[in-house]
């Protein structure tokens, strides 16, 4: 089934006419990763603007010098796959596709677009041509993310293929690139705009200088100043309250606060969930108040969130402390937390309704909770708390103060020191809002579908072969495949001979191989502390949020936490954490620890640091054999996927 146009012939060029702009035009198909798109060309000293897929022809026809085609979570072929006005390609405009763009320029022009057999999710090697203008000066073998799960069948008249991936084997090919340079219009299947590509940047920058020709003057406003001269806008001279987390998000948002309104108009509310790590209230507060902080109140409020409920879709659900469906822990948090912030506020005579609350929402955080001021179309991949919908209806009313809300990680990092905030605040590793409460896995049974036997099957298959034991464990993470949400199974390593734990290579490539062949597996871990694998494992331990499992995640996580930073590792990783595996192979009902440790600069991608070159092997065996003697534990494990096709929490 191919997607139809308001045409009813595919879309034809007109090489006439002439435009002489300086913008670059991102036509949003609901990618995880347009807002990258948009900040990697605007670093690059290029102005942009976003837009829907659908825009009109006629608004992109003077000031534009090219068009960027966004990835997406849609197969083109399908009935209500967003699609472009027929005339887009009329305009005479510099085009390029990237991934979802790239399919549906191929079929709006005339080509085909199938199902693939393979998908490809993560780290991929391709081979370009180096004489196409796209990939001017690079080596012909490229890494790249690939993220799909369809292909280019066959090509649109005029164009030909620039690069290829190797995909199931050489007897399936996938066009990676391909270009009409007559027409400046090109397409590629992976994403160039996150870190993962290595060479994307400038595979971007030949698509703008070389192909579109721009000048390369453009610069951003002090983000500063602008970020100071929005809030005194919106705000007036009302006082605004603003939840801190400690982290770096919050702490600048609230420095900003403190830089436009002044100390004494920015009341501080920082909320002990309990599910905070190894004394980390007591931290955060001491750090907000060395910002400048004035009205800053703490709330232990533990035994209202264990105990916390909230209504979705008319029906009450929770208490917390008996849930196991991880988007239903998300949202009795973010509600929880809203209800605190309410009671805070009401308790400092503040009018509930009208009163200015500012948070440290991300952009990522906004897209990956499919965010509709974000993008009309991305998926969403999993609820942050800062995004549930009594936040969403008081930003309706225009009462929720994002600073952050345009930034990236790395760039509110760097607000951070222009503002003057100590480097251990600014370089410290996020921690999510909920906590270590989604770095519980809860399950009341185990997750076994009638594709769990054969996906075993085939997962032994493909680890056997190449030296390595395995398991499917009856239990399922978040991930993000092909730009939408996915809710699969985690499969587990073992090295039938301990030297291969040793070969980083081998096992990168398992964790790529993995979910791109076997479509129901999202995540990959390799088992550290050297025990064998049982045959099968189909139970799982009963597991939710009581007091004192959170307590068993907390101490195992304070002891990764500070073996790591005792040897000198910690400050090297983006994001370490811990996760508890309501899975005991010695089927005593204990839990099985995951380590995660990544490395990133935007966190919409992130790669896991390496064993044996970033992790010493030594160090991380050795502390794997010290937890797996703590009470109640059985193994331990470390996460080697990458995002995607796995997100950096599990939950």
């Amino acid at each position: 089934m191919t997607m139809r146009t308001d045409s009813s012939e595919p879309c034809t060029l007109n090489t006439t006419a002439k435009n002489s702009g300086e913008k670059i035009a991102i036509l949003d198909c609901g990618a995880q990763y347009t807002k990258v798109i948009d900040r990697r060309v605007r670093e690059m000293n290029v102005e942009t603007e976003i837009f829907p897929l659908n825009v009109q022809p006629d608004r992109l026809r003077d000031g534009f010098s090219g068009i960027i085609i966004s990835g997406g979570p849609n197969s083109v072929y399908e009935k209500n796959a967003p699609k472009c006005h027929p005339d887009l390609f009329k305009l005479n405009l510099p085009v390029f596709g990237i991934c979802y763009g790239m399919q549906l320029l191929n079929l709006a022009l005339g080509g085909t677009v199938q199902s693939g057999t393979t998908k490809e999710y993560g780290e991929t090697v391709i081979q370009v041509q180096p004489d196409s203008s796209l990939f001017k000066g690079l080596e012909q073998n490229q890494q790249v993310l690939m993220s799909h799960g369809d292909r280019i069948d066959a090509l649109a008249p005029g164009f030909s293929v620039v690069a290829e991936s190797a995909g199931g084997g050489q007897q399936e090919r996938i066009v990676a690139a391909m270009a009409n340079p007559e027409a400046k219009i090109y397409g590629v299947q992976f994403h160039p705009e996150v870190e993962l590509t290595e060479h994307g940047t400038d595979m971007l920058k030949n698509f703008l200088y070389e192909v579109c020709q721009v000048s390369g003057l453009f610069q951003l406003k002090d983000r500063i100043e602008m970020a100071i001269e929005d809030i005194q806008q919106t705000v007036g001279d009302k006082d605004v309250f603003v939840l801190v987390s400690g982290g770096v998000d919050s702490s600048v948002t609230a420095a900003l606060l403190v830089r436009a309104l002044g100390p004494e108009r920015v009341y501080a509310v920082h909320i002990d969930s309990g599910f905070m790590r190894h004394q980390e209230s007591d931290g955060v507060c001491e750090a907000l108040q060395a910002i400048g902080l004035k009205n800053l109140r703490r709330i232990d409020a533990a035994d209202y969130f264990f105990n916390g409920m909230a209504e979705v879709n008319g029906k009450t659900i929770g208490p917390l402390s008996t849930l196991t469906d991880p988007e239903q822990k998300r949202r009795i948090i973010g509600d929880v937390f809203y209800q605190m912030i309410q009671k805070a506020m009401a308790e400092a005579d503040f009018d509930l309704d009208n009163a200015f609350i500012a948070q440290g929402t991300l952009r990522p955080d906004l897209i990956e909770s499919g965010n509709r001021s974000v993008s009309e179309t991305a998926h969403k991949i999993k609820t942050h708390h800062n995004d549930v919908p009594i936040i969403q209806e008081h930003r309706e009313k225009g009462l929720i103060i994002e600073p952050n809300k345009d930034w990236h990680k790395d760039e509110v990092r760097e607000v951070g020191r222009q503002l003057g905030l100590s480097e251990e605040l600014v370089s410290r590793q996020p921690f999510p809002g909920p906590g270590l409460a989604i770095r519980i896995l809860c399950v009341d049974k185990p997750y076994i579908t009638n594709k769990f036997e054969a996906t075993q099957k085939a997962l032994k298959e493909k680890a056997s072969a190449k030296g390595y034991d395995s398991l499917l464990l009856p239990v399922k993470s978040v991930g993000v495949q092909g730009d939408g949400r996915s809710y699969s199974y985690l499969a587990i390593l073992a090295p039938q001979q301990p030297e291969r734990l040793q070969n980083w290579d081998e096992l990168k490539n398992l964790a790529r191989d993995i979910p791109n062949h076997l479509h129901t597996v999202n995540r990959v871990a390799v088992i550290l502390d050297g025990q064998p694998l049982p045959e099968q494992c189909q139970t799982i331990t009963p597991t939710t949020l009581q007091s004192e499992t959170v307590d068993k995640l907390r101490r195992v996580d304070h002891q990764v936490t500070s073996a790591f930073r005792a040897a000198g590792i910690h400050d090297d990783i983006s994001q370490l954490l811990t996760v508890l595996v309501p899975v005991d192979m010695s089927g005593e009902k204990g839990h099985s620890v995951a380590i995660r440790a990544v490395v990133t600069s935007d966190y919409m991608t992130a790669r896991p640091a390496s064993l044996g070159k970033e992790i010493p092997l030594a160090f991380i065996q050795h502390l794997a054999n010290i937890l797996s003697d703590e009470p109640g534990m059985d193994r331990v494990m470390y996460d080697i996927t990458s995002k995607p096709p796995a997100t950096v929490e599990w939950e």
